[in-house]
């Protein structure tokens, strides 16, 4: 990357102002600091209820985005499916693939993992931005439909996960790729996972990842962060939700058993990991963990690159595209990608 920046001063420095920012405003209400380009977007949105059958509702609202005609579409990028084996060969799982039309000598890899609090969420809600992945970034995109909790508790989703990126890198000549320039990303639950993913990576010896991307990650069960006790809208992911998500994936393991593959930032050691890029709305219950993680790999040797977004919250460029402060965040995504894995690097 050609901009690094040292997340262990950044991250102090951060905290300090968010946790300022949350002391000078604890009247206000979360309308109130938010941005005010997302304001309204914010208003359109749905509270987030999961249970009873909450839950239901919510994967059928998302559910339908598979095979919809009414997905975002690029002339310049190829999208279909392929199946193989899930982690543990009882099924099949899907891979939607977008690839350049125009392929020109060998591309770039981004392997993506989709976000839903671990259970709930398709590849197409983020159809959008592997488009855009893989039209300016010139890289062809794998992204995985992985099981969900609570009918497919860990390890299921994780080592689906795994075994997705396995396939990309083991099929890498074949699909145009240099498999040592294949990146891992996600947002929320799947930048947890994309974290979760790539400790996997390091410890299996393989598959090479040369950048990760997880952005606002679903990183840590334990929620002791100011941030993770925030009491936020039920219009945006919030403890509440976070702890539902968590129960559903490990709520059968004791706390005192539960490892980083399950939650990365329970992992110590962050050493040998390849370079990453994080970020985070100051209004996302996932901001302290954010910043803490990418503190700690800066502190252990691995480049990083981090942004803390002012007034914002979880998903704010999905919730909200057209704002200005989220095309200025998706434009960032596809800049850091180019620098880290595209051609011209």
């Amino acid at each position: 990357m050609k901009k690094i920046i040292a997340a262990s001063i950044l991250g102090l420095l951060c905290l300090a102002v968010v946790w300022a920012v949350d002391a000078n405003a604890a009247e206000k209400s979360l309308y109130e600091r938010l941005d005010p380009d997302i304001r309204a977007d914010y208003l359109k949105m749905c509270p987030i209820k999961l249970s009873g059958n909450g839950l239901a509702q919510c994967r059928a609202e998302i559910d339908p985005l598979v095979g919809s005609s009414n997905l975002p579409k690029d002339p310049r990028v190829h999208v279909y499916n392929y199946y193989i084996k899930n982690s543990d060969n009882t099924g099949r799982m899907r891979l939607r693939i977008y690839e350049p039309a125009e392929k020109k000598g060998t591309l770039p890899g981004i392997y993506w993992i989709h976000g839903g609090g671990l259970i709930m969420g398709v590849p197409e809600e983020c159809e959008y931005l592997s488009l855009r992945f893989a039209a300016e970034v010139g890289a062809v995109v794998v992204a995985v439909d992985y099981r969900l909790a609570p009918e497919y508790p860990y390890p299921a989703p994780v080592e689906d996960c795994y075994t997705g990126l396995k396939w990309f890198s083991d099929n890498a000549s074949f699909l145009g790729v240099d498999s040592k320039r294949i990146a891992v990303a996600g947002v929320s639950a799947g930048g947890g996972l994309c974290a979760a993913t790539v400790l996997m990576a390091r410890d299996r010896k393989g598959p090479a990842v040369a950048f990760q991307m997880p952005l606002y990650p679903m990183i840590d069960d334990r929620m002791m962060t100011p941030s993770s006790k925030m009491d936020l809208d039920h219009r945006v992911w919030n403890k509440d939700a976070n702890k539902f998500g968590w129960d559903a994936y490990l709520g059968r393991i004791p706390p005192e058993k539960r490892t980083s593959y399950m939650a990365a930032a329970r992992e110590k050691n962050l050493s040998g990991l390849p370079p990453a890029y994080s970020c985070v709305g100051e209004l996302d219950i996932f901001r302290d963990d954010t910043v803490e993680y990418m503190e700690r790999l800066a502190q252990a040797g691995v480049p990083v690159e981090f942004h803390l977004y002012p007034g914002c919250i979880h998903g704010f460029e999905a919730y909200a595209p057209n704002a200005p402060v989220s095309i200025r965040a998706i434009n960032e995504y596809i800049r850091v990608m180019k620098e880290a894995i595209g051609n011209n690097n």
